[in-house]
């Protein structure tokens, strides 16, 4: 049975996850004291048509009470013995009916941590070699669940690191943040946490290409947390 080969630039990918620190993604680190609770969301790679990379992204339900509309990574909390691959592959197939034993896990970056819901989260990198092989392995994955899950999204990271597709998204309470615009449409802003830890990692790569920063777009209305609770928008992140 003959291997399949990795791409080239999946080795960039899994070695710029080895060597990046915590504090080029995030000035927001777990506390030390290891009360935060633990996430885990699935950053998976697999090749565009082209031969180039990209990442499977999930758009949140736009009726959600959190950040709706946010586009983020699959994931979520991690159940009692768990480990972050563990969740992040659970949730993905929860989530968009990801087969685990598809992916291959490359690596994990550092732990970031969100204050409000006082998480601390662990990217997972993941490979989806079966994605470029089997067209049927792509059309399985799909929305599970539409109270959760508006849109799904394979975006190119030729086409993220496009200037043209990058802006600085201000939210009403003034945070600015570096977004991107995605979809067929480009339409769909990705911002947030998932936007900054693309963003940062992508400079960490080297791939990034200079952008007019100065170019903002404001967060549209519907993605608006309706949550009534103090502090449930005060960090523009995934409420996992």
């Amino acid at each position: 049975m003959s291997v399949p080969v990795r791409p080239a630039w999946l080795e960039t990918v899994r070695q710029g996850a080895a060597s990046i620190r915590g504090e080029q993604l995030t000035r927001f680190l777990p506390p030390a004291d290891g009360s935060a609770r633990q996430g885990a969301v699935l950053m998976l790679f697999s090749e565009t048509d082209d031969g180039g990379p990209e990442l499977l992204l999930t758009e949140r339900s736009h009726t959600m009470r959190s950040h709706p509309g946010q586009v983020s990574f699959p994931g979520g909390s991690l159940d009692p013995g768990e480990t972050p691959v563990e969740a992040a592959l659970r949730e993905a197939q929860e989530e968009v009916g990801l087969d685990p034993a598809g992916v291959e896990v490359i690596g994990r970056l550092p732990q970031l941590w969100l204050p409000p819901s006082n998480f601390a989260v662990t990217p997972v990198l993941g490979w989806w070699d079966a994605a470029a092989r089997d067209p049927a392995v792509v059309d399985s994955v799909g929305i599970r669940s539409p109270d959760e899950v508006h849109a799904l999204h394979r975006v190119g990271l030729e086409d993220l690191v496009d200037p043209e597709h990058r802006i600085t998204v201000r939210h009403p309470r003034g945070f600015l943040g570096p977004g991107f615009l995605i979809g067929p449409d480009r339409d769909v802003i990705l911002w947030g946490f998932t936007g900054g830890i693309i963003s940062r990692f992508l400079d960490h790569l080297g791939w990034s290409r200079p952008w007019d920063e100065s170019r903002v777009r404001d967060l549209p209305s519907y993605m608006l947390a309706a949550d009534p609770r103090p502090g449930a928008d005060d960090v523009p992140a995934e409420d996992i």
